[in-house]
């Protein structure tokens, strides 16, 4: 039987299929629901870092005694874990060096677990079923297949001792569900931790005018409003990076969610000009030069991540290429910058990630919806940047941008 959850109905979107909207007045920063995963697995890059269960942040976490990789806060996390984490301890133990399951095939191995130990509908399935998410399986090209195949693939080689897996369409359905309907938990500097599946979230349809956002406390999913809202309207959120012009946002839409988006913005193009802004010239660049460098920027950024030393220099090579047309401002030379901050983040130069994040900070500004997370999470990065060089007033400059935007602090606090 299908629950409810206050203040918001299922109902059949115009053009969308399945969706949520409200049925009373929500105001920005307010909370409309909070779910708890239905599966979800930490980053193995973030090991030690955070315990498995919680997702908690803290020094002295405890070693798993078996398999040696996993961390708690303690006992109790421990134990909470441990009907997941028996799917992947022997087998690490087993398999030392040679375990490399994708972060897909582990929550996979978690979603099948759970939906054997779960036999009624458990609370993060108040509006949705697991089985009832999306799958788009029939719409999936030749190299995702490879790739989900490759997926299970692992998923047989390291899981079936512990699981007994449905057969193969069955797991191409999945897979291809968790691809679509998967969300990425972050910290709030937007840094991956790792993954989850949500149902009751993932009914809510894509716009690129989102009238709410997703933040995460531990492993829940928390959707807040950044509009008022009325009864009636839908619940929207944006299922990719806003900052791109639209026909970057409907190929990103189509090649991973096999739609495009008919919401006004994409419809009007509107903030397309000052998203490709020029710079400016005597003599006015010419239509095929501007169009010749957004080919440029777009096949610079789908290439493959390199070694930290030559990302840094293929960013700063593209961003002098991309200089001599694009104004500063443009997104495609934010891309880079950005890209470049994270290089130097990466190669602990705070000075360089500080002097790239200062001329990102204000077009993104302008750029991004109000009270992204992207604005919000850049201030926060910069001003801890600067406290860390213990250049606290300019630090508190940045931090106080969260405190005087009432709305971001509720959005990241609460």
């Amino acid at each position: 039987m299908m629950g409810s959850i206050e203040g918001l109905e299922r109902f059949d979107s115009p053009g969308k299929g399945r969706g949520l909207r409200v049925t009373r007045p929500f105001k920005v920063g307010e909370l409309l629901f909070s779910s708890p995963a239905y599966s979800f697995v930490l980053s193995l890059s973030e090991r030690g870092c955070y315990c498995e269960f919680c997702f908690t942040r803290k020094e002295g976490l405890a070693r798993c005694g078996k398999c040696k990789k996993a961390f708690y806060c303690g006992v109790k996390c421990q134990k909470g874990d441990w009907a997941m984490h028996k799917l992947e301890c022997s087998a690490m133990t087993a398999f030392g060096e040679n375990w490399c399951p994708s972060e897909t095939s582990r929550l996979v191995a978690r979603i099948l677990a759970k939906k054997k130990m779960q036999k009624e509908r458990c609370a993060s399935e108040r509006i949705l079923l697991i089985e009832e998410i999306q799958s788009h399986v029939e719409d999936v090209d030749n190299e995702k297949r490879e790739m989900t195949e490759s997926d299970i693939a692992g998923l047989h080689r390291f899981f079936s001792k512990h699981l007994e897996l449905p057969d193969h369409k069955d797991l191409l359905t999945l897979f291809s569900q968790v691809a679509c309907n998967g969300f990425t938990i972050e910290d709030d500097e937007l840094s991956h931790m790792g993954t989850a599946v949500y149902p009751d979230v993932a009914l809510i349809n894509h716009s690129c005018l989102p009238s709410v956002i997703v933040t995460y406390k531990g492993t829940s999913a928390e959707v807040r409003a950044v509009k008022n809202m009325n009864p009636g309207d839908e619940v929207l959120i944006s299922y990719i990076d806003l900052l791109y012009p639209t026909d970057d946002r409907n190929n990103r839409l189509r090649e991973f969610y096999y739609f495009t988006c008919q919401c006004q913005e994409c419809k009007t193009k509107s903030s397309d000009k000052a998203k490709l802004k020029v710079r400016k010239q005597s003599d006015p660049i010419e239509q095929e030069v501007i169009s010749n460098m957004v080919r440029y920027a777009r096949k610079t950024i789908r290439e493959g991540p390199l070694k930290s030393h030559e990302l840094l220099e293929m960013c700063e090579q593209s961003l002098d290429e991309m200089g001599a047309v694009f104004d500063d401002t443009n997104v495609y030379m934010l891309h880079m910058m950005y890209q470049a901050m994270g290089v130097c983040l990466y190669m602990q130069d705070p000075d360089g990630a500080i002097r790239y994040g200062e001329k990102i900070i204000k077009p993104y500004s302008k750029l991004y919806p109000p009270y992204s997370l992207n604005v919000s999470s850049m201030y926060l990065k910069l001003g801890r940047l600067y406290m860390g060089l213990e250049r606290y007033s300019v630090g508190l400059l940045h931090q106080t941008f969260i405190l005087k935007n009432s709305s971001y602090k509720t959005l990241l606090t609460k």
